[in-house]
């Protein structure tokens, strides 16, 4: 792992080609500079951009480090196996949500897995990932949906048995959590995740739904005080046109509550439905910033952080490109490469938005052997898209803090693989903030501490 350079650079070394590229922070002194193909950057300050462009200690590191940056991004886009598995034990979901990837039909009488199915699931995505994962590491599964706690007596015998075995985590809406179900999860460790769109019932309950149009508010409220003090949970936000004006009260909330981090998430537009409640990009970044920002007050006033995860991720990308957590800012995406999707029935998908889309249905589990489904055809359409292959990313200086998600999006919004998916000012607007608190010195207050241990500091220039 590599944590990059920020530094305060004066030029020596002259040449009449510089590999590193300026890009805008709209920082009030210092500008960033990028190597693009090995993510290493660095940040300098404006009245010195010509000179450090033109040579000096950040061009002699990217010339002595550039190969080895250079083998570590490739390791990272191009070679890694699953570690994870997306496990949807059901189709069917209780809600209706505006922006729902899963097509309503199935969600309403779509298939479901007994306990036997699932057992049988969990003892041969054990016997893959035992084939290529190290012995003191193992596997993740994440029971998702739809809504899995409609299978709860099926996911929670394969939670008792496979204990061992993989790193569960549930992620739910909350409405079938009881007392019961929260005692079996946390005192078998296994990671929780709820779903809230606003801080108050009003705001919440325009986009998660029952059937009936009824809201669900109540329940997730109830299932956030009933995990109070459990360190293994978060809470998802989708950002919508709904709810963009309250996110920083959507965080003020959470942080009230004591949840120990969050995600807010743009709208995957992978179905139409979703795209009726997208966000324009400018006022998603000025919300989601605003919220940021609300979060680090929270943190200054109270000494208690709550982390957004995704942004974190981001931060990470740009410190430490290969301890990323999540899979969805780097090019190829971890769709395929580091997890994969299973429907109820035993079909394989390289990520759960595509399980809606049986073109990119790669095969069996029950059927046929997992590396097999990996090496389809409709996989490796989802790990052969690349940035270099997108116009537009094939240019842009942070291709790879970004990765131009997402494939499903870009595929049914946008026509093809070869295409952007949404939110490509949102992404760009994201760095260059995450940038701004890494040359202010405030990052390490957006990160779960201690997410270095373990790292090894590759380069760092001028760092104070």
């Amino acid at each position: 792992m590599n944590e990059h350079s920020r530094s305060s650079l004066e030029g020596s070394e002259r040449g009449p080609f510089s590999p590193l590229q300026p890009f805008d922070i709209a920082h009030p002194t210092h500008i960033a500079v990028v190597e693009p193909d090995t993510a290493f950057w660095g940040l300098v300050q404006k009245n010195r951009l010509a000179d450090s462009l033109a040579g000096g200690p950040l061009r002699d590191k990217l010339r002595a480090k550039g190969a080895a940056f250079a083998q570590e991004m490739d390791l990272l886009r191009f070679h890694l196996k699953p570690s994870a598995v997306y496990f949807n034990p059901t189709e069917r979901c209780n809600l209706n949500c505006t922006y729902c990837y899963i097509p309503g039909d199935m969600r309403r009488r779509g298939k479901q897995m007994d306990t036997r199915e699932v057992l049988e699931a969990l003892e041969r995505l054990h016997h893959y990932f035992r084939g290529h994962m190290p012995e003191d590491r193992l596997p993740q599964v994440i029971f998702h949906g739809a809504e899995p706690l409609l299978a709860r007596e099926a996911i929670f015998a394969g939670i008792e048995a496979y204990g061992d075995r993989f790193r569960f985590g549930v992620q739910t809406n909350a409405t079938l959590l009881d007392e019961e179900a929260v005692s079996f999860l946390t005192s078998r460790g296994v990671g929780v995740g709820l779903s809230l769109d606003g801080p108050v019932a009003e705001i919440a309950d325009r986009t998660r739904r029952k059937w009936s149009g009824v809201g669900v508010y109540d329940h997730v409220v109830r299932a956030i005080d009933m995990l109070e003090g459990y360190p293994g949970y978060n809470v998802i936000c989708t950002m919508t046109s709904e709810n963009l004006p309250h996110l920083t009260e959507m965080v003020a909330f959470l942080h009230e509550r004591k949840a120990p981090a969050c995600m807010l998430n743009v709208t995957r537009c992978t179905l139409p439905g979703a795209r009726a409640v997208r966000g324009d990009d400018a006022d998603v970044a000025t919300a989601y910033i605003a919220a940021l920002e609300r979060t680090h007050q929270l943190y200054l006033e109270t000494g208690r952080k709550l982390v957004v995860a995704n942004f974190a991720n981001i931060l990470i990308a740009i410190l430490a490109p290969t301890a990323r957590r999540l899979m969805c800012d780097i090019s190829p995406c971890g769709g395929g490469r580091s997890f994969f999707a299973l429907a109820p029935g035993g079909d394989l998908f390289p990520c759960s938005e595509f399980i809606g889309v049986p073109a990119f249905n790669g095969g069996n589990l029950f059927r046929q052997p997992i590396e097999e489904i990996i090496a389809s055809a409709p996989f490796q359409k989802v790990i052969g898209r690349k940035v270099e292959d997108i116009e537009g990313c094939d240019t842009c200086v942070i291709r790879h803090f970004c990765g131009s998600p997402c494939p499903a999006e870009a595929h049914e919004m946008n026509g093809g693989m070869t295409q952007k998916g949404a939110f490509c000012a949102f992404y760009e607007e994201q760095v260059r903030y995450a940038l701004r608190l890494i040359a202010d010195g405030r990052h390490e207050d957006f990160l779960w501490d201690g997410w270095d241990e373990g790292a090894e500091t590759a380069c760092s220039i001028g760092a104070n």
